[in-house]
Formats: C-alpha cells, sequence, structure tokens
C-alpha cells in the first residue's frame, strides 16, 4: 500500500467513526431516561438565603461542643488548683479583690460559656 492509500483509509475510518458517534449523540439528545430532565451545561442560580441559612446551621454545630467543654479536667476534685482561691484586703477600706469569681465557674466543671467576660461573648456565637 502506498502513503495516499493508507491516508485515504484513515481519513475514511476517521468519517465513519465521527459519523458514528455523532449520530449516536443526535438520538440521545432527544431520548430521556426514566422521564429525568437533560442535563445542561449552564450553571444554576445559587439562592444566597439558603446558602446562608445552612452554613449558620453549621456552624452552630460545630461551635456547640466549643462552648460547652469543661475547661477543668480536675473539677470538683481534691487536685483542682482552681479550687482555692486568693484574696487581697487593700489598706484604705475598700473591698477585697479576690481570684474565686473568675475561678469558680471552672472549678465548678463549667465551659468557656460560663465564664464571666468571655461567656456573654461565646452568646453571640450561633448556636
Amino acid at each position: 500500500m502506498s502513503r495516499k492509500t493508507t491516508g485515504a483509509l484513515a481519513a475514511l475510518g476517521t468519517a465513519m467513526l465521527l459519523g458514528g458517534v455523532t449520530a449516536q449523540t443526535a438520538h440521545a439528545e432527544t431520548e430521556q431516561l426514566g422521564g429525568l430532565a437533560l442535563p445542561t451545561t449552564q450553571l444554576q442560580k445559587t439562592d444566597t438565603q439558603q446558602a446562608l441559612g445552612s452554613t449558620t446551621a453549621a456552624l452552630g454545630y460545630a461551635v456547640a461542643p466549643i462552648k460547652a467543654l469543661r475547661l477543668d479536667p480536675w473539677a470538683k476534685s481534691s487536685a483542682d488548683v482552681f479550687n482555692n482561691g486568693v484574696a487581697v484586703v487593700p489598706d484604705n477600706g475598700l473591698a477585697p479583690v479576690g481570684t474565686a469569681p473568675l475561678t469558680s465557674p471552672l472549678s465548678a466543671g463549667g465551659g468557656a460559656k460560663d465564664l464571666p467576660l468571655v461567656g456573654p461573648l461565646l452568646g453571640a456565637l450561633p448556636v
């Protein structure tokens, strides 16, 4: 076989192959499988309200364990270091200043949501 004949046969084979493929795709475009809509190449519009609501709901489930996580593993035990408080009584008649108001939520077995300053800030996160 010469190069001309080989090239002509290759071109004929390619044409037959592509002709069969285009006939099949034309038939596939008109046929629906199981009554389903045909797929399109266009993107659907995003519903931002639904996406934001889903993200907020998922964030609530992810953050809730962190807010209730027990920060003092030895709470309510004899080895609890936060159970001891330190207080200072000023000489000029002011009220005593101590660590008990800050450490008592931790020594009672509470989490970050029970702390005096951090708790209200964590309340802003979704539940």
